[in-house]
């Protein structure tokens, strides 16, 4: 599918509407205690930079973000894309512009943590056909059985 993927503002009422999707997606999958969600308000913070895929009429399909930890650590945050284009690649487009700018950056290591339960299995793909492998618990995360984390080193 062709998109167009930029680096936009999270602060807009179509990309808020992307977060409430995610978000009612998550809900039912892991509990709450356990899920990591940022809202758009710290999406805005300079840490992060949040990329947007929108299709040929200008619509949004997906998002994800890029949180600078420093010290050459990336995170991958908020992934997701709208059901009606998963499969369509959209995903592998945006986790390449996070891998873009992380190295434009001089980001080594890209993590990111996602849920372990069924639901996740399209996730699980996208992220390992980008060449991230399963690794085990990153930043402060817990290590509580209902995440996935994943690593790639990232070569200049």
């Amino acid at each position: 599918m062709p998109v167009t993927i930029a680096v936009e503002t999270p602060l807009q009422d179509d990309v808020r509407a992307m977060v409430a999707d995610l978000n009612a997606t998550m809900i039912p999958l892991t509990p709450r205690e356990f899920q990591f969600q940022l809202t758009v308000e710290q999406m805005a913070d300079p840490s992060l930079t949040t990329f947007v895929a929108r299709n040929e009429a200008g619509h949004h399909v997906g998002m994800a973000s890029l949180k600078d930890h420093g010290g050459g650590l990336g995170e991958v945050k908020r992934m997701f894309t709208l059901p009606e284009v998963r499969g369509q690649r959209v995903g592998s487009q945006l986790l390449q512009r996070v891998e873009h700018l992380a190295r434009e950056k001089g980001i080594s290591r890209l993590v990111l943590e996602t849920g372990e339960a069924p639901g996740f299995e399209a996730a699980y793909r996208v992220y390992e056909r980008g060449g991230f492998t399963v690794c085990g618990a990153v930043l402060d995360y817990p290590d509580s059985g209902f995440s996935r984390f994943y690593e790639k080193k990232i070569v200049p």
